[in-house]
């Protein structure tokens, strides 16, 4: 079952104004049989978005009209794709319980979510990783080390694996080495293999499935899947399950790289 389990929408104040039809028709195009829209979920009550524009995920007053639309098309194409309903959950360290207040109440109507670290601890506020090269610097900087900042990081999404989130907590973790993200600007003179193998470690004991995220090859920076394929298949080896996700913020992007990563990882891939 071809599946693109990550892809976004024009809910996305930071993606394009595609229209949602776009990315079904890109999807049955390419071939895929399965698509989850997974839109950035509203933040968390009382968080402040800390990036510039403000514009890190969707409107909470937006997410009825997101999901009605989705359930349409979901019956418009249902002879062509097999469409979920989906988001993308921001696990924020410090709004465990406004997060599961959020899940609770659109936890019903989802088929499919990701959950994922974009937001980490900098002094009396946050910091969106993935940002731009300055906010990454700044993360870099209040860490005292890109090590301290990497170690960070991975502690971080151990911890969204383990944290108790309530009955609907995503049972898929979103680009787990998105750290890598500017990893052509900031290299590393360290070996992080080992706390990549942390976060498997605990996927696995914790029964958690995993974003195959092509989106870093897309990265002018990064140029890497997250994670990277050696990183796939341990994962596959301690049998967490794979889930493709070309992680489009735009239509043409849909399956993105899928033909590049099919061959290799095909046969260590489990379809959820």
């Amino acid at each position: 079952m071809i599946h693109d389990g990550h892809v976004h929408t024009p809910y996305c104040p930071h993606g394009s104004m595609d229209r949602l039809q776009s990315y079904v028709e890109e999807a049955v195009r390419n071939g895929f049989q399965r698509l989850t829209f997974t839109e950035h979920a509203p933040l968390p009550e009382g968080f402040q978005d800390p990036v510039p524009e403000q514009d890190s995920a969707m409107k909470k007053t937006d997410l009825p009209y997101y999901i009605g639309e989705v359930q349409k098309l979901k019956q418009f194409y249902r002879k062509n794709i097999e469409i979920f309903i989906g988001l993308e959950i921001d696990f924020i360290e410090g709004y465990e319980s406004q997060t599961t207040d959020l899940l609770r109440e659109v936890g019903p109507a989802l088929d499919d979510a990701v959950l994922s670290v974009h937001f980490l601890r900098s002094g009396s506020g946050y910091t969106c990783l993935d940002y731009d090269a300055h906010a990454f610097r700044h993360l870099k900087e209040y860490s005292g080390s890109l090590e301290n900042l990497y170690s960070d990081y991975y502690r971080t999404v151990r911890k969204s694996i383990t944290s108790d989130l309530g009955p609907y907590k995503p049972k898929r973790i979103g680009h787990i080495t998105l750290v890598r993200k500017f990893q052509k600007l900031f290299p590393r003179t360290f070996d992080d293999a080992e706390m990549i193998r942390s976060v498997l470690d605990t996927a696995a004991a914790e029964g958690y499935s995993l974003d195959v995220n092509t989106a870093g090859l897309r990265k002018r920076y990064c140029g890497d899947i997250y994670p990277p394929l050696p990183f796939i298949k341990e994962a596959a080896a301690r049998s967490i399950p794979l889930v493709f996700g070309s992680d489009a913020h735009q239509a043409r992007d849909v399956g993105a790289h899928y033909k590049q990563v099919a061959p290799l990882v095909e046969q260590h891939f489990f379809s959820e």
